[in-house]
């Protein structure tokens, strides 16, 4: 009987112990799921260490100020040049070169300042004027192309900089390995964490510069394929209007 009760006192203990550690890890999973995505961010960054961690931030940061600063300049760049061309050829046949270029002055963008260009030389010929519009034609190419080498740079050194900070986790990882002289998964968790959570960063700083990136680049050849375009129908109506 005394046998019995004994059993039953360690089977209860047993089942007593198993439902308190099972009820202690539906409480972290349970915590763990109630955090939002940026509080987890933020520790699994903490984490990563502040050394490396800290400038694949700072590229992210630079990366994406040059990005939207260049998308801001590209969507005031475009402009309706379908239009700004029916305004100059109806202005050079109402009141010629000089009525043309008040409606340049009047238009923002790269197309209506080319135009503006091949129009104040086409009193010295066409050839002077196509001079004119192609060489201003690339001035207006380099303004729209500004500082995105910068965006591309930052795309290529935050992958680099996650790399080199998980040969660093590994190297400090092994170590640990050779000074203890015993193998343990929790001896070198940490550092391992650290290398891996420094190349994700670095990584997905590099897919969301890679985005905009591809999207400037996009936009940039649309408009330049808009101005070579337009310059080729400005030539035209000066021909025309000579005639």
């Amino acid at each position: 009987m005394k046998r019995i009760s004994y059993t039953l006192a360690v089977a209860g203990m047993f089942i007593l112990g198993t439902t308190t550690a099972s009820a202690a890890m539906l409480q972290e999973e349970t915590a763990a799921a109630s955090k939002g995505f940026t509080q987890v961010l933020k520790e699994q960054f903490i984490q990563g260490g502040p050394a490396f961690m800290g400038i694949v931030l700072l590229c992210l940061i630079l990366g994406l100020a040059v990005a939207i600063e260049r998308i801001i300049y590209l969507n005031l760049a475009s402009t309706n040049s379908a239009k700004l061309k029916q305004q100059v050829e109806d202005a050079l046949a109402s009141g010629g070169v000089e009525a043309a270029k008040e409606v340049c002055r009047n238009t923002k963008g790269p197309v209506a300042s080319i135009f503006y260009q091949g129009l104040d030389r086409a009193g010295e010929g066409l050839e002077s004027a196509e001079k004119a519009v192609v060489a201003y034609g690339g001035v207006q190419m380099g303004q729209l192309e500004k500082n995105v080498s910068w965006l591309s740079l930052f795309i290529a050194i935050a992958p680099m900089l996650g790399f080199m900070g998980t040969v660093i986790g590994m190297i400090a990882a092994f170590q640990k390995i050779a000074a203890v002289g015993n193998l343990s998964a929790s001896l070198i968790a940490g550092d391992i964490q650290v290398a891996l959570l420094t190349t994700v960063f670095g990584l997905i700083t590099a897919i969301i510069l890679q985005i905009f990136y591809n999207y400037i680049i996009a936009k940039i050849d649309s408009i330049v394929n808009d101005m070579e375009d337009s310059s080729i129908s400005l030539i035209d109506m000066l021909a025309a209007h000579k005639k």
